[in-house]
């Protein structure tokens, strides 16, 4: 089995396009390779949507920057968002973990204010880990106001996976 993902991710970086100007493939490897180990744990289906929802983003967007021309307004950002759709879609059906939301703003019962609604944890996660991989460059770059211009090295890499841990963690233990 650890021949395997060691193959995996061999062929991963072999394939994997040569520039990145937003997320870099060891980002985009990391969170796959976290959300794959997430699920072999045998964790909730939010945290591994966390972790393969900011894997598909970040490939997306990785994917989208390598485009020198546009073609398009939006381009990056609609490139992106179809191959976030286009991953996290197809394993909607393998994750079939589910909590309620109930709903009682205004109107009575079966009402749109007024209403239980069910909520996928795999997607509510995928959409919660491509929030958190939209967010931390900015993050980064905060961080690297208050170091006064300084940054670690892999500090982007860092604050990902940090801030994707905590909301893993909250998830879970919420959950």
């Amino acid at each position: 089995m650890k021949n395997v993902i060691v193959a995996m991710l061999a062929l991963g970086f072999m394939v994997a396009p040569a520039g990145a100007a937003a997320h870099c493939p060891l980002c985009t490897a990391g969170a796959a390779a976290a959300g794959g180990i997430a699920a072999w744990l045998g964790v909730s289906s939010i945290v591994i949507g966390i972790f393969l929802g900011a894997a598909a983003l970040s490939m997306g967007w990785w994917l989208a920057r390598n485009i020198r021309r546009s073609f398009i307004p939006l381009q990056t950002q609609i490139i992106a968002g179809g191959i976030f759709a286009s991953t996290i879609i197809p394993l909607l059906p393998l994750f079939q973990e589910y909590t309620s939301w109930y709903v009682a703003f205004a109107g009575e019962y079966g009402t749109l204010l007024h209403n239980v609604y069910l909520l996928n944890l795999f997607l509510l996660g995928s959409i919660a880990g491509a929030f958190i991989v939209l967010v931390s460059p900015e993050v980064s770059k905060r961080v690297t106001a208050l170091r006064r211009g300084k940054a670690m090295p892999y500090q982007g890499l860092a604050i990902t996976f940090f801030l994707l841990l905590v909301a893993s963690l909250v998830a879970e233990l919420a959950l």
